[in-house]
């Protein structure tokens, strides 16, 4: 069964991460774009810095650093009268009450509290990818459409919302479409973040005999398990091709694109 919930546990962190990353995403692209020099530099830094660090490296670093981060905030707070330092060599020591979860929280509290740190790191580190897609997607939109815009009148803010915006998602969704599939196959990192995925599952289960499961003695099954799961996500990455190859259908309706000419020209 935790093998089962674990499945679950992939598709929930797909499905919160996927519109997490694309706000981040869309809130730096806008910095980008920003004409106020420091909001574009911090657009522009969000990407750089976060896409010039490994993805292993920064998942490592950043949801220990993110930990620490909320519970010395919390610490500051709860605990105004603490008289020791927090840094005491490799330790990081905050008060009991400061700590995120408390001791004397359920499981469910811990697992829940992990799964979140994942989400958001997550979140972070494709959001960055996404900016850069929509950052080029904003830059391919003609120019003369928003100068038409302007000339009949719209603020800055109309021009970006009615007719930015609305175009630039053809353009970004080849890109978005790859950072889906990379999304998918960067899942197994929730492995190196403590999180039962079904990598850890699959290792536990298909091992010959854990100290977890000393009562079903077995031979090496990981093979088996592992082939599992390499079918899952080769069914879960075709369903998205043809999820994703529809949305292109329907994006290219009526744009000035090849694949709007090429639809005008089959209904014609």
């Amino acid at each position: 069964m935790g093998l089962y919930a674990s499945v679950g546990t992939v598709l929930l962190l797909l499905a919160i991460t996927a519109p997490a990353a694309l706000m981040f995403g869309f809130g730096g692209a806008t910095a980008a774009r920003s004409h106020f020099p420091p909001l574009a530099w911090l657009g522009r830094g969000y990407i750089a810095i976060v896409r010039g660090v490994p993805d292993i490296a920064f998942f490592l670093f950043f949801v220990i650093a993110l930990d620490q981060a909320f519970e010395w905030m919390r610490h500051q707070v709860k605990c105004p009268d603490w008289d020791q330092p927090i840094r005491q060599g490799n330790d990081f020591v905050v008060c009991d009450a400061a700590k995120l979860p408390l001791g004397n929280s359920p499981q469910w509290v811990h697992e829940t509290y992990g799964f979140s740190l994942a989400v958001l790191t997550f979140a972070i580190v494709f959001g960055a990818f996404a900016a850069n897609v929509l950052y080029g997607a904003m830059r391919a939109v003609p120019h003369g459409q928003l100068e038409t815009a302007e000339a009949y009148g719209m603020n800055p803010r109309q021009t970006f919302w009615r007719i930015l915006v609305p175009q630039m998602w053809i353009y970004a969704l080849p890109g978005l479409s790859n950072l889906w599939m990379v999304l998918i196959k960067a899942t197994p990192l929730l492995f190196l973040l403590g999180v039962e995925d079904i990598v850890y599952w699959a290792r536990e289960l298909g091992g010959t005999k854990t100290p977890r499961f000393t009562d079903y003695p077995h031979g090496d099954w990981r093979m088996w398990y592992f082939l599992a799961l390499l079918v899952f996500y080769l069914g879960f990455t075709k369903v998205s091709e043809v999820v994703l190859a529809r949305i292109t259908t329907r994006l290219n309706r009526g744009q000035a694109t090849t694949g709007g000419e090429a639809q005008r020209k089959a209904a014609a």
